[in-house]
């Protein structure tokens, strides 16, 4: 999810801190942009909010509030971006090397003055004596007028060599895939950079302009003879008037060409329906997808209508139809529900 929002309609500033995982309402888990891990019996939820808010669970749906991952600010966040006011944006979580690696984005609202950093934990566990977090600083960063994409919404993939690769990417030129050096906290030299998905932008639009080409949070799930990528296309955070919903191409090579359901190249403007919206919960996107105990997990957060268009979490188990591709049952979106526990 992208700040960038705020300049095509800038909500009122109630709903901005509701969208980005401020509260919790209702019981439940009002989050944006959520990525999860394992750790031993315990699922580990984290969120785009201030200092990156996360939860912890034992069963996927009984979440407890564990804090946030930065007590401060990272070093580094104010000379990015000197109007950084302690948001952090879209994370996400992986293991290397027996530690494990939480990317985040730091970012200008409606600019790709924007940098992707990555923190680094023995454990997620907050009750860990070696539990730690500690900031390594920026792995990439764009920068307007020298940059056609943005450093926003990163996803850690490892290929089937077991080199790790990171996506990202909102608006602009759309989403990109750019590989790691092995120790994932740098660019690979010499750098390797892949586009992966976009949608329509007209060239007349000022660089330093997001313009209309809606496609965000890339991630990238190997299975089978696939590597799948998710990408969400629309508008976030306007609550009941989201247009957020799913959509996702495949490839046997990390590095694409992903292709739809017809053979369309997402970087081209491709792009297969997954999931999309309804009246009762108009919006949903920016999604993880994990393998947990032999079942393949879709998390993802959508807009209820019911309550005045505030996000909860959804989490939907993934089928696979004759084809290899992913199905979510819609009915998710009513029979998910999410206990936040006191």
């Amino acid at each position: 999810m992208h700040p960038v929002l705020s300049t095509l309609v800038r909500p009122a500033l109630g709903l901005l801190l509701a969208c980005c995982g401020f509260r919790a309402h209702a019981g439940q888990v009002s989050i944006h942009d959520p990525v999860m891990a394992k750790e031993g019996n315990t699922y580990f939820l984290f969120s785009t909010g201030p200092g990156i808010t996360f939860y912890s669970s034992a069963d996927l749906k009984n979440w407890r509030l564990r804090g946030r991952v930065f007590p401060g600010d990272p070093a580094w966040a104010r000379q990015v971006s000197p109007s950084f006011n302690g948001h952090i944006w879209a994370p996400d979580v992986a293991r290397h090397e027996g530690k494990y690696y939480l990317y985040y984005s730091v970012s200008a609202f409606g600019k790709n003055t924007s940098a992707i950093g990555v923190t680094v934990s023995p454990t997620l566990d907050p009750d860990s004596p070696d539990y730690k977090w500690v900031d390594q600083g920026i792995v990439l960063q764009s920068i307007p007028n020298r940059d056609l994409w943005n450093a926003i919404d990163p996803n850690v993939t490892v290929d089937a060599q077991g080199t790790g690769w990171l996506a990202f990417g909102s608006f602009w030129s759309g989403l990109k895939l750019v590989k790691l050096a092995p120790d994932w906290k740098s660019l690979a030299e010499p750098q390797e950079w892949h586009a992966i998905a976009k949608r329509d932008r007209n060239v007349l639009i000022d660089d330093t302009q997001a313009g209309p080409a809606e496609i965000e949070a890339p991630f990238i799930f190997h299975k089978g003879d696939y590597y799948y990528l998710f990408v969400s296309w629309g508008l976030c955070c306007r609550g009941q008037d989201s247009t957020y919903k799913l959509m996702i191409g495949r490839s046997k090579e990390i590095t694409g060409p992903y292709l739809d359901k017809a053979g369309r190249n997402l970087a081209a403007g491709g792009g297969s329906l997954l999931l999309a919206g309804n009246a009762d919960w108009p919006g949903l996107g920016h999604n993880s997808a994990y393998t947990f105990d032999g079942k393949d997990y879709l998390v993802f957060h959508a807009y209820e209508t019911a309550d005045h268009g505030l996000q909860k979490l959804k989490i939907a188990e993934i089928t696979w139809d004759a084809a290899q591709w992913p199905v979510v049952d819609p009915s998710v979106l009513k029979d998910y529900t999410s206990t936040l526990l006191k």
